[in-house]
C-alpha cells in the first residue's frame, strides 16, 4: 500500500491530488495552530480531535491509512476520536 505523499507531509506539493482534496489541504496549510502541531509527527497530526470535522474530505482518505498501521497508541487515539464526536453529536442533538 501506498500512503499519499500529502498525508505524511501535507504541507508539502499538492498539485498531485484532485481539487476537492486540494481545497482542504490549501486551507490545512494556512492553519497555523495545525501546523504547530505536525512536529509530533503525521500520525499523530491526523488524529487531533478537530481533523474530522474540519477537514472531512481529507480525513476520510487519512484515516484509512493511519488505521492499516495501527499502533497501540493511535488504536486508542482514534477509539478517543469516535468517542468525543458521538458524545458532540449527542450535545448537538439533545440526546443523552
Amino acid at each position: 500500500m501506498v500512503i499519499p505523499p500529502w498525508i505524511i507531509n501535507p504541507y508539502g506539493d499538492i498539485e498531485e491530488t484532485n481539487v476537492i482534496i486540494q481545497e482542504e489541504l490549501t486551507e490545512l496549510s494556512t492553519n497555523e495552530e495545525l501546523k504547530v502541531q505536525f512536529k509530533n509527527g503525521y500520525q499523530q497530526f491526523w488524529m487531533q480531535n478537530n481533523i474530522p470535522v474540519t477537514y472531512p474530505v481529507l480525513w476520510n482518505i487519512a484515516r484509512k491509512f493511519l488505521v492499516s498501521f495501527p499502533s497501540s497508541y493511535l488504536v486508542e487515539r482514534g477509539f478517543s476520536v469516535v468517542t468525543n464526536l458521538l458524545n458532540e453529536k449527542k450535545k448537538q442533538t439533545g440526546h443523552h
